[in-house]
């Protein structure tokens, strides 16, 4: 696996000062960057990173938990790929971890390699995410270019409508719905009807 694709910044969370040295140490030697946090409440304190990152936290810590971090980082939308380090196999926490959404669960002492590896998945899926939020994006800024109008045909057309059966829908001429459609097109910059089902269906839109 290419270093340089997968490096990035990750975030060391654990109440430890040794193993925060320990790992820190070995993830610089690996090309990625590295912020420490004593606490999952100095951690939150930090203002987003604008960039591919992950975090590597410590299962059992003082105050907030690893699990509660992860959890608090839900709640407050900041999607970040997570690394749970536990000092014991905790078959429950595990399986609560990965539901909730948890790149990997090692336990300490971790092996090089098996960190290395959970990382660079970190990592990855941190870089498709913000593409994926990139691309929806843009969509947005497409389909905010729609007249009201032409955002209920849009959507009506996503869902496989005839023209006729949208002009009835709407309670207008086949001509005017054809009129708007033709703006939709030229808007969203595509002349396909599987492209405006796809942006529709990313965007999670339905006709109201």
């Amino acid at each position: 696996m290419n270093v340089k694709a997968t490096t990035g910044m990750v975030f060391l969370v654990d109440d430890d000062a040794t193993v925060r040295r320990s790992l820190r140490r070995l993830l610089l030697t690996w090309s990625f960057q590295v912020e420490e946090f004593d606490s999952a409440e100095s951690f939150l304190a930090r203002p987003d990173h604008d960039g591919a990152a992950c975090a590597v936290l410590d299962l059992m810590m003082p105050g907030l938990d690893g699990l509660g971090l992860q959890q608090r980082l839900a709640g407050l939308g900041r999607s970040l790929p997570i690394v749970f380090l536990s000092g014991h196999g905790d078959v429950r926490s595990a399986a609560h971890a990965f539901r909730a959404g948890a790149v990997d669960f090692l336990t300490k002492p971790v092996e090089e390699s098996a960190l290395v590896h959970a990382v660079r998945r970190a990592l990855e899926a941190s870089v498709t995410e913000r593409q994926s939020r990139g691309e929806v994006a843009a969509l947005e800024d497409l389909v905010a270019r729609l007249t009201p109008r032409e955002h209920q045909v849009f959507t009506l057309l996503s869902t496989g409508l005839a023209n006729k059966a949208i002009a009835a829908r709407l309670g207008t001429t086949e001509r005017t719905i054809k009129a708007h459609r033709a703006r939709v097109r030229a808007k969203l910059g595509t002349d396909s009807l599987a492209d405006i089902v796809r942006i529709a269906d990313r965007l999670g839109l339905k006709p109201s």
